[in-house]
Order: structure tokens, then sequence, then C-alpha cells
């Protein structure tokens, strides 16, 4: 399997897919665990049906001489690249030139900061739609109808979504030695 020649798997001018996925279906889940990135369940599954699915589109395009199990790797990294690209939380950096440092309260602000700092990585760890409704919601100041037109979800799905995240947040913190 792992040195197999894309030709192997042509059919009558036809990629035979299903025998590619029996095969290498197992390859990709291992390709995207050992990714540095934290990967959820569902996202895993749609990755590796979008790499057969892109195979499926470009079998005209394949140079049948190389491996399959190279072209699998390609494809699957892209993939993963592609869908965690825009995850990071970007912040602007002039949005807090303004503030002007009180060495009073200095030992507040990094009590702060090291707390948001918690809350930027747990939501690193979300799945990206309940992930951007949070940042709708507390970061954009979006109102819940926005924002549930904006997903097209309801809005109890927007306020349930929004209730957990909170709640992981608040055991994170907790957990974390931050009572508030």
């Amino acid at each position: 399997m792992k040195n197999a020649k894309i030709y192997t798997y042509i059919i009558n001018n036809k990629l035979e897919i299903e025998t590619v996925m029996k095969e290498y279906t197992n390859y990709i889940y291992t390709i995207i665990r050992n990714s540095s990135m934290q990967i959820f369940d569902e996202d895993i599954e749609e990755i590796i049906l979008d790499v057969f699915l892109t195979l499926w589109k470009n079998q005209d395009r394949l140079d049948v001489n190389k491996n399959m199990s190279s072209l699998i790797v390609g494809i699957t990294r892209n993939l993963i690249k592609k869908k965690y690209r825009n995850i990071k939380i970007n912040f602007n950096i002039e949005d807090y030139e303004e503030e002007l440092i009180d060495l009073s309260n200095i030992e507040l602000q990094f009590y702060e900061k090291d707390k948001n700092q918690i809350i930027v990585e747990e939501l690193e760890k979300l799945k990206q739609e309940d992930k951007e409704v949070f940042i709708k919601y507390y970061y954009d100041n979006n109102n819940i109808k926005e924002i549930a037109k904006l997903f097209s979800i309801s809005e109890s799905k927007v306020k349930s979504k929004l209730f957990r995240v909170r709640k992981r947040l608040k055991k994170i913190l907790k957990e974390r030695g931050y009572d508030s």
C-alpha cells in the first residue's frame, strides 16, 4: 500500500476510489492525529472525506507514476492547514494603545493578562463554530439574533453554545486558581 503507484488504482481510466478509501482511511487518520494541531473528531472525519473528494475531483490530473501515499500525505496536510488557517484569534494592538500602565494596579493587570491568555488558549480548543459564536457575542458585540442569522442556526442554539463555552471557561479558570 505505502509504495503503490497511482496507476495501480486506475481501471478503465477511472480512479477506483472505493479501493483507495479502504486502503488509506487509517493512514489519513494517522496523518491527522500526528499533526501538531488538536483536531476534533468531527473535523477528522470531514478532512478524511475531503481527501477522497479531492482525489476524485482531480483524478484526470493525477501523475499516475507517483506514489499514492505521497499524494495522500500532501492533500491531507494541505486540507489541515486550510481548515485551521483562520483559527487564530486576532487582537488589534491599536485597541490597547490608549491604555496607560497604572503602576499601582500592575499586579491586577498581570492577573487579567494571564486570565485572558487562558481564555484565548481554551477558545483555540473549541469547535470552529462555537469559538466564532463566542467571539461574535463577547468581542464583536453582536446580539444573539444577529449571530443566529449569521450562522443559520436558532437563537436557542446560540444561547446554548454560549452557555457551554462560558461553563467550560469558568471551570478551567477555577481549576487554574481564578475564582471569578
